[in-house]
């Protein structure tokens, strides 16, 4: 027994921010901008993630039915309390179906994929709706430059049904934390931490921070081991893969994809220069566009790997 997608659907706010614009909101230029990040432009919603969420959900959903699962794969909330997959059931108009949300960070969705498929393949549910939506733009730290220049907004939303034949298609999974590693990235309010009350707490704590220069190298040599255990285990071989699918984290660290982890350029979906990274909507937007392009086509064999705050790393092998 296995699992198929089998709908998706894309969000991109119609407003778009030019680097040149960017550059007098962090104080840098746009040339400084497209080189440290690789971002030429990002988009800025003006709508809230749960209605961003629902404008995906809808195209994913459009021919398919009414899931019997929505799962909230995003990374950062609308709210604390309750969870996000609620106001994403309220905005979809639909009833009776449970939701919950599974978080982590910019690997939510890739993590919210292998719990569908093990959901799936116990014969829990049938079909589930992942939803991942994220305002990255909200969270920009005009004196952090260069995350506040890689982070732009977007949704994506994948349906995951049971694949009814024999064919086995989910064919690898591996997921790693270092959580020595958990400073290098964070938003540090919004909970128990930095708690509005405390005296401590900045309105820079709710503020996403991060040290991208040791992330970028902590992570290459993680990245660079998990891809040659892949293909040591899985089975198959690198020139197998049809598609890689990485986190959007930057131009940097999806082009380490080819320069190190050895993929061929041109079969890498790189979409960051026209988004910025979307936090945990990146690797779903990616994976969306590239199916409405008529890129990735039924039998590829698609190569998902990216890393999240923590630090963690994951990888999944699927043919879609």
């Amino acid at each position: 027994m296995s699992i198929k997608i089998t709908g998706s659907g894309i969000y991109l706010p119609p407003k778009v921010e030019k680097s040149k614009t960017t550059a007098k909101f962090i104080n840098e230029s746009a040339e400084w901008i497209i080189a440290k990040t690789g971002v030429e432009e990002r988009r800025i919603s003006e709508i809230d993630v749960d209605e961003m969420g629902a404008v995906a959900a809808r195209k994913a959903l459009a021919g398919n039915g009414i899931p019997d699962l929505i799962i909230n794969a995003s990374g950062v909330p609308k709210q604390t309390i309750p969870d996000t997959s609620v106001f994403f059931q309220r905005e979809l108009k639909i009833k009776n179906v449970p939701c919950f949300s599974i978080h982590g960070t910019c690997l939510s969705f890739l993590i919210a994929l292998n719990n569908a498929r093990a959901l799936i393949n116990s014969n829990i549910y049938k079909k589930i709706l992942i939803i991942s939506s994220d305002r990255g733009s909200i969270g920009r730290n005009p004196k952090e430059p260069e995350s506040a220049a890689l982070l732009g907004d977007g949704a994506a939303a994948i349906l995951i049904e049971k694949e009814e034949t024999n064919s086995k298609n989910f064919h690898y999974w591996k997921m790693n934390t270092w959580s020595e590693n958990a400073e290098l990235t964070e938003v540090r309010g919004g909970g128990t931490f930095k708690h509005p009350l405390n005296p401590e707490t900045s309105i820079e704590d709710n503020f996403f921070t991060m040290d991208g220069p040791s992330i970028y190298k902590s992570a290459r040599k993680k990245a660079f081991k998990m891809v040659l255990e892949t293909f040591k285990n899985s089975g198959f071989k690198k020139d197998n893969v049809s598609w890689v699918i990485p986190h959007q984290a930057s131009l940097k660290a999806i082009n380490a994809y080819h320069d190190y982890g050895r993929f061929e350029k041109n079969k890498i979906i790189n979409i960051v220069s026209k988004t910025g990274n979307c936090v945990a909507a990146s690797i779903p937007m990616a994976l969306a566009i590239a199916i409405e392009d008529g890129r990735i086509q039924r039998g590829d064999l698609l190569y998902f790997i990216g890393t999240g705050a923590g630090l963690s790393m994951a990888c999944a092998l699927i043919t879609y």
